[in-house]
């Protein structure tokens, strides 16, 4: 684990979804500054929908994880980056 990720205190699994979602929407902000536990939508990153479907497809093409569109569950499996990577660490089969 980096120094900063655990200045940060994001898990590895949770610096490498950060880097996973700086990557795939291009944001301009250090991965090792997303608060794990901070809103990924609205006050917090500030992300929308269409973020939303561009996460679904990175997280889908670098672990396995079916993030589907209509899933009810999603306002939760999107709250975070920590509740985001607790999902993918249970559902990944890569």
């Amino acid at each position: 684990m980096t120094q900063t990720a655990i200045a940060s205190g994001l898990t590895p699994q949770e610096l490498e979804v950060a880097r996973l979602i700086v990557s795939a929407l291009s944001l301009e902000v250090a991965p090792e500054a997303i608060e794990p536990e901070a809103p990924l939508f609205n006050e917090g990153l500030g992300l929308d929908s269409i973020d939303a479907l561009e996460m679904a497809l990175a997280v889908s093409k670098a672990y396995d994880v079916k993030l589907r569109s209509d899933d009810e569950r999603n306002h939760r499996i999107f709250a975070s980056l920590r509740s985001l990577t607790a999902h993918i660490e249970k559902h990944r089969t890569r």
